[in-house]
């Protein structure tokens, strides 16, 4: 078997290689997610306050979708490193099943959750009662959809993660730009109701959003079925294996749960702080999300890229390629936040008033931006110090950072400036505070985890890569 290029291509190139596709789809999926919001903020202001209650419920599952692809990922990777081929092809089967279990939990949660959690969600909102309603419609009716039509979702990530794990990141890059692209183009059709479609406002994004997703998730099967030349995937491995699902969702569970904690985050923020001060600040909040995608996606995009390289070299032994992708991560991450961060400073009213924001919500957004992306000069270390222990099987130490970081720092952090100086403004500093944690808990669990890897470990030989059962699957656990 000849070996891949993850194991022999210099490392920064190999790195920029595998993250520049990545990158570019999340540029688009980033232009995606603050096109959308642009278009509902020209139809309803409250249709934005709406996405922003309906937000953790929606941020969960994309979570899952992706805590699933981060444990397949890892693994399959890492059965390439060891040059076993039919190993990496079970291990895929096995995450297009997890997926399809999960659309089923999030379609019964479509159907009979969504309108409970929105009138839930502006209980405690400081507004009038005909606002609340709408809002309760608008969040309701974008849930029931994206949650029942969350199978493209599901299948489009799993796919995706697939052909990353194989170092075939030019692909993924053309199903998700795909996806959003059409996504943008259906969004001015059905948001704004044009071409002889009638305007349908947060329900238009919606579907424009699932629409996209399905569309994504064709082209990624496609090119699983056409371009994968590491290995080709058997129906017949659909059939559940206890020890590989339980190996997926032991690495991506931690990932999961990081989302649901971020989910929940947002909950508590919106719930029992910003409710206080109105709607304008849940609108920003709402908005600084979408915005700070833009900084984030290059960010992601390099940790999606740096994952299969490093599960690759620890599975093939390559220990010091796997120590210089460490370090090339580190610093790409934080030049591209630093640009982020400037951007931020310099340029807050112009990037709000996109959003057709009126003079309150500008006064209100204007310092929220400036405070809160003071924690991208710390960001981009945790970002990358997660991926780390994501594709080296220890993603409970990635969900530990964010445990601290949201819950036990970013959440009381934010109650206590709030009860000190009942200003909105000082809630914003809640979030540096929190990431200067996050910086300090990732940096010790990255040192950790690289002090106890096993480089003497029997690799796997390509003697191995033959047609193995159950109990075979016991000799490659991953550690």
């Amino acid at each position: 078997m000849k070996e891949n290029k993850m194991g022999t291509m210099p490392v920064a190139k190999l790195l920029i290689t595998m993250s520049l596709p990545i990158i570019a789809s999340m540029f688009v999926q980033a232009f995606y997610n603050v096109v959308d919001t642009y278009f509902i903020s020209s139809v309803d202001q409250l249709g934005v306050t709406a996405l922003g209650y309906a937000f953790p419920i929606q941020n969960i599952m994309i979570g899952l979708a992706v805590g699933i692809g981060v444990g397949m990922n890892a693994l399959v990777s890492k059965a390439l490193g060891q040059r076993n081929r039919k190993k990496a092809a079970k291990i895929g089967m096995q995450g297009i099943l997890i997926a399809l279990c999960s659309f089923a939990l999030f379609f019964i949660i479509g159907m009979f959750v969504s309108e409970p959690f929105m009138m839930h969600m502006v209980k405690t909102l400081n507004d009038s009662p005909e606002i609340k309603d709408q809002i309760v419609t608008l969040g309701s009716d974008y849930l029931h959809i994206v949650c029942c039509l969350s199978i493209g979702l599901f299948l489009e990530i799993t796919f995706e993660r697939i052909l990353q794990a194989t170092g075939k990141t030019i692909f993924t890059m053309i199903s998700q730009g795909s996806g959003a692209i059409i996504n943008i183009v259906l969004d001015y059709i059905f948001v704004l109701g044009k071409f002889g479609m009638p305007r349908m406002g947060v329900k238009g994004a919606a579907l424009a959003t699932v629409i996209g997703q399905f569309c994504a998730a064709g082209i990624s099967i496609l090119f699983n079925l056409t371009k994968n030349t590491e290995f080709k995937l058997h129906l017949s491995d659909i059939k559940p294996n206890k020890h590989f699902v339980g190996e997926i969702l032991y690495i991506g569970m931690p990932s999961v749960l990081m989302v649901a904690i971020g989910s929940l985050m947002n909950f508590l923020l919106n719930k029992f702080v910003l409710n206080v001060y109105g709607t304008d600040p849940i609108t920003v909040f709402t908005v600084y999300f979408k915005l700070q995608s833009f900084v984030f996606m290059p960010v992601f995009g390099l940790n999606n890229g740096m994952v299969p390289i490093i599960g690759y070299n620890y599975g093939a032994g390559h220990k010091k390629r796997l120590y210089d992708t460490i370090k090339v991560g580190y610093i790409f991450a934080v030049v591209l936040m630093l640009f982020g961060f400037l951007a931020f400073q310099i340029f807050p009213t112009e990037i709000l008033s996109v959003f057709s924001v009126d003079e309150d919500m500008m006064a209100v957004g204007v310092p929220a931006l400036r405070i809160m992306s003071v924690s991208f000069l710390f960001a981009g270390i945790c970002v990358v110090s997660a991926s780390v222990c994501q594709a080296l099987g220890k993603s409970m130490y990635s969900f530990w950072v964010s445990f601290g970081r949201q819950l036990v720092a970013l959440i009381p952090a934010a109650l206590l400036l709030s009860y000190i100086f009942q200003d909105v403004k000082a809630v914003w500093w809640a979030f540096p505070i929190a990431e200067i944690v996050s910086l300090i808990l990732s940096l010790y669990f990255v040192r950790r985890v690289l002090k106890k890897l096993n480089w003497n470990k029997e690799l796997v030989s390509a003697e191995a890569d033959e047609p193995f059962s159950d109990e075979d699957a016991d000799m490659y656990e991953y550690e």
